[in-house]
């Protein structure tokens, strides 16, 4: 169970709520302005009652008889009363709820962006769901206080206008009134202490909650496909339960709490009227200032209960915030110089004296650190085409990442036509060079989308882009062509469908650096070598590093880099490689043993599904 509330998580929940109000002062003081309206004339309600009783209702009870003119004035002045109220009602509010729709946007633009800063390597640390979260309920429960707040601070002006009223008509019973706050306040302390660890741990688990769907969401196909829907379901009927329970302690607290706090002003005011009406038999008050004290005393009670609603959701804002501001606070953003890369032709690439390893979060929760790539240094030539050949595990898809200065190595450089990355501006990189990795993401959009993203492409080209990457049959095979909608993540295309479709993204946009991390495997051996072919007849201006298995992209290579355990072996044309170089001579030899393999067992299988939709 999480600790009592303690003045530093006051302090905290007061320092969300400053921070708030400075980035949304105008709609906030608006917001504020409205609730103190609402205050003033809630309280003139009770002069307004206090008023017409002495003057009018009062006369005409003893005369048994009420002229119009009295009804006329008796309305007039309560409407007019209530409709400032109700101004001020509105103006609050339309006002709060600005303020707090627009801390939510605006928090959840910084959170994103954040995300687009941080470097790939601190992703890798955190799950996608606990991301989602922080952007999206954590930045909600950071600002769903400013709901009750500006209503709480505009009140108080409802408590000190009300408590004046009291003692400027009767003392003796305004100290009678008032005794009741001492207690209503206890009440209140006692409610936030109960609730306060309660509404804590409810936060977090909605947070563990939208981590579990999102993973479960995003592993669908391994979970029917090794059978663990059940236990899918186990676990997420676990966590959903552990919400479910602290949601119903959450409101038992407050079942136990509320009457007793709704009871203690009514109380108040049973005992105002009690001496009220003893000191209206004895000649010192009027029955329309009793009936005023005891009207005051009861809508004064309102306030208190205002700044309980906000001292309930101070622990939620805090967790809310902390959560958040782990996010906008975290180092190792990737730094950006000012140079731009040469265009026009095929890029040189070169990677010298190259370290790099990954972190990852122990058991314990502590950052360890797996060295990956070793002292690799690699030359590409402009224009030539080198594949990157060795066994699992051996670092090839990091040194693409370096390549693309997805992430930064630890030790050494690499550089782009002599251009160290880091000394690029952002998004220079990115225009010369393209990626296509392992796992193809396509977006829940039509074909043209995912192959332009956005970008202001002819068909023309589009159809160029698929030639290339021999997805312009299947394509113009689809329902509606380039306007077919692959379903979300491409789930209407087989994987070498997607892959294609990938591939063509790249094209499209005439890299002069082309990084294929094993972005074929998905296609057949025949398909692949013409895929490749296309490619390098098509990209006389572009350099291509291939992460490459099958014999037929090894073939088409002008050198062959082999790498084991995060080092460069060796280097150098393929038949050199298997005359020196035993381990890429076995490692070579056993995938050309299994791709033959695959091809005599799809010889006598109907074609390939990549020719047409996945039903």
């Amino acid at each position: 169970m999480t600790t009592l509330p303690t003045r530093s998580s006051l302090r905290q929940g007061l320092s969300v709520v400053r921070r708030g109000v400075r980035d949304e002062p105008r709609w906030f003081a608006l917001a504020v302005v409205g609730s103190a309206v609402y205050g003033v004339m809630t309280s003139m309600t009770a002069w307004a009652i206090g008023h017409v009783t002495d003057t009018a209702i009062a006369p005409a009870i003893e005369a048994r008889h009420v002229t119009a003119g009295q009804l006329w004035y008796i309305g007039g002045t309560i409407a007019l009363v209530v409709l400032a109220t109700v101004v001020g009602v509105v103006g609050r509010r339309i006002a709060g709820g600005v303020a707090m729709y627009n801390l939510g946007a605006r928090y959840r633009r910084l959170v994103t962006r954040q995300y687009l800063r941080l470097p790939l390597s601190w992703h890798h640390r955190h799950p996608s769901g606990q991301l989602l979260s922080n952007a999206n309920a954590d930045v909600e429960a950071t600002w769903n206080v400013f709901a009750p707040l500006p209503m709480a601070i505009g009140v108080l002006v409802m408590l000190v206008f009300g408590v004046v009223q009291m003692v400027v008509v009767d003392p003796v019973l305004a100290i009678i009134g008032l005794t009741v706050f001492p207690m209503l306040f206890a009440a209140n302390v006692a409610f936030q202490r109960a609730m306060s660890p309660r509404v804590t741990r409810a936060q977090q688990l909605r947070a563990d909650v939208s981590e579990v769907a999102h993973e479960s969401f995003e592993a669908a196909l391994i979970v029917k496909s090794l059978g663990r829907e059940d236990f899918e379901t186990e676990r997420f009927r676990h966590v959903t339960n552990e919400l479910r329970n602290a949601n119903i302690e959450v409101g038992r607290t407050r079942g136990r709490f509320d009457p007793a706090i709704e009871a203690i002003p009514t109380l108040g005011t049973l005992a105002v009227l009690v001496v009220g009406t003893m000191r209206v038999r004895g000649g010192q008050l009027s029955a329309a200032e009793v009936v005023q004290i005891a009207y005051l005393f009861s809508i004064t009670a309102f306030p208190v209960r205002a700044l309980g609603w906000v001292l309930a959701e101070l622990p939620r804002a805090v967790v809310g915030w902390n959560r958040v501001a782990a996010v906008l606070e975290a180092q190792g953003a990737m730094g950006y110089g000012e140079r731009s890369l040469p265009t026009g032709a095929a890029s040189r690439l070169a990677a010298e004296g190259v370290s790099y390893a990954h972190e990852v979060v122990t058991e314990s929760g502590e950052l360890a650190r797996n060295p990956t790539i070793r002292g690799v240094t690699i030359d590409v030539a402009a224009g030539s085409t080198v594949a990157l050949v060795g066994p699992t595990g051996s670092g090839k898809s990091t040194l693409t990442e370096l390549m693309m200065r997805l992430v930064d190595p630890d030790t050494g450089e690499v550089r782009i036509d002599g251009v160290d990355l880091r000394e690029v501006r952002r998004g220079g990189v990115s225009e010369v060079a393209a990626l296509v990795a392992q796992q193809t993401f396509m977006f829940d959009d039509t074909v043209r989308g995912n192959i332009t993203l956005g970008a202001d492409h002819q068909d023309d080209r589009v159809w160029a882009a698929l030639r290339v990457a021999q997805g312009d049959s299947f394509v113009a095979r689809l329902p509606h062509g380039l306007d077919t909608r692959v379903g979300e993540r491409g789930g209407t295309l087989s994987g070498g469908q997607r892959q294609r479709i990938a591939l063509a993204r790249a094209v499209i946009r005439d890299p002069q650096l082309l990084v294929l991390d094993d972005a074929t495997s998905a296609v057949d051996p025949s398909v692949e070598q013409a895929i490749l072919a296309g490619l390098r007849e098509a990209s006389s201006g572009t350099t291509v590093l291939v992460v490459a298995y099958r014999m037929a992209t090894i073939l088409l290579a002008d050198e062959v880099v082999y790498v084991e355990a995060g080092r460069v072996v060796d280097h150098g044309r393929h038949d050199e490689l298997m005359a020196r170089c035993a381990g890429y001579e076995r490692l070579v030899t056993a995938y050309a043993r299994e791709a033959a393999e695959r091809e005599a067992i799809a010889a006598d299988e109907e074609p390939a599904e990549d020719e047409g939709v996945r039903l």
